[in-house]
């Protein structure tokens, strides 16, 4: 099956384009400068996403894998006011393996103890995918930060100068535009670095709010329509020139123990996040981890993250934010 994709692009001036891409062809969209733009056109106008994209016609054609080699692409959604751009994620979402699953259940079902995360994730398994039109279970939530911390494609994910660890996750992100009604619209998914701080993490678990203060990548495809079932992608980490992890990852509804819908329904049935004119990027979790291999990163490693339908991998260097000088922030009365 062949899926749409919509990129941004910005040229060495400065002006915005939007790319539609089916299979290896891409071309241009003429008339439209950014993803936000032509998801309200299609909002106002009734139709998809894609509708609205085939509906501008076809300017130049444009090689995607050289535009994004030359560093022209941009992550696939942003907006002008970075504060209206809100990132945010669910945990505990995917199944891992089934020998994991297994053990869970066993200690469960034996008195042994289990811990806040094992028993969350065990009532995902249980009530993560309602039938139709009911509420399933809640999941574990996050919030990450606004649309300052996003980051393009091909850019450096850089790691507080505090943080304990800078590591991967390999995701899928929902990216959603609010119409002025309040309404949420998936306008698709894209490929997702959700990095995070794992030492911190692990430390204790009630830290993972401090964890996930970090900065986010989105690969430069936006995936249109109803996405595949079962998603299978691979993680790797790259040190000078050689890759010293690799593991294959995988992701979509067929390989979660929440639906797509169900995530969203619990992330959305806030009045907070349905401010008209927002966008938000939810990152739906993963089960794949370097850290859990016992990799420890360094600065200078790249996180590369690609799979299938989407036809370019999320590629990001690792940086660490350079010292203020201070041993603690200062905060000065007034």
């Amino acid at each position: 099956m062949t899926y749409l994709r919509l990129l941004q692009h910005r040229s060495a001036d400065g002006a915005r384009s939007v790319i539609l891409a089916e299979g290896d062809l891409a071309h241009f969209l003429p008339g439209v400068a950014t993803t936000r733009e032509l998801a309200q056109r299609a909002i106002a106008g009734g139709t998809t996403l894609a509708e609205a994209a085939k509906a501008c016609g076809q300017g130049e054609a444009v090689d995607i894998s050289a535009e994004l080699a030359a560093g022209n692409l941009l992550a696939p959604i942003d907006h002008d006011d970075s504060a209206h751009l809100l990132m945010t994620g669910t945990g505990l979402t995917h199944l891992g393996s089934a020998e994991g699953r297994d053990k869970m259940h066993q200690a469960a079902a034996s008195g042994e103890h289990v811990t806040d995360s094992m028993r969350m994730f065990l009532e995902g398994l249980e009530g993560g995918k309602p039938a139709a039109g009911t509420e399933g279970q809640q999941p574990e939530w996050f919030y990450k930060g606004d649309g300052q911390l996003l980051v393009g494609p091909g850019d450096a994910l850089t790691m507080p100068e505090f943080a304990k660890d800078g590591g991967e996750e390999p995701e899928l992100a929902g990216i959603y535009l609010i119409g002025e009604d309040g309404t949420a619209y998936r306008l698709g998914l894209a490929l997702a670095n959700e990095f995070s701080d794992h030492v911190t993490e692990r430390h204790n678990y009630l830290w993972l709010a401090h964890s996930k203060l970090r900065q986010a990548a989105l690969g430069p495809e936006l995936l249109l329509g109803t996405p595949p079932e079962k998603l299978e992608g691979t993680s790797k980490i790259v040190r000078n020139g050689e890759t010293i992890w690799e593991k294959p990852f995988l992701s979509g509804e067929g390989n979660m123990s929440h639906t797509f819908a169900n995530l969203e329904h619990h992330h959305f049935k806030y009045d907070l996040f349905r401010r008209p004119g927002d966008v938000h990027v939810h990152f739906f979790g993963t089960a794949t981890l370097s850290f859990s291999d016992g990799i420890t990163t360094q600065e200078g490693d790249i996180f590369e993250i690609s799979a299938s339908p989407f036809a370019l991998p999320v590629s990001n260097p690792l940086a660490r934010a350079a010292g203020s000088g201070e041993a603690t922030t200062t905060v000065k009365f007034l």
